[in-house]
């Protein structure tokens, strides 16, 4: 009985081994996922890259028109 038990102890460690090393190879070797998974990141971040530029675009306007009228209140004004 003993035997028996020490059998399929064994018997399902080796499945479990198994099993990971089964989910192990199709993680590592699942490349169209990962591609997939990479393209959408890429895609992702061209977005933000692209809003990022339109809003530092905005940012500068509006800091170049402040000094445009900061500089004109400055030597227009009497007090130098």
């Amino acid at each position: 009985m003993c035997c028996r038990a020490a059998n399929i102890c064994r018997a399902s460690e080796s499945l479990l081994k198994l099993i990971w090393d089964i989910k192990q190879f199709l993680i590592i070797n699942d490349f169209p996922l990962i591609n997939e998974s990479i393209s959408e990141k890429v895609d992702t971040n061209l977005t933000n890259v692209s809003d990022i530029d339109h809003k530092l675009l905005n940012l500068r306007d509006e800091i170049a028109n402040e000094l445009y009228e900061l500089e004109d209140e400055y030597y227009n004004s009497l007090i130098k």
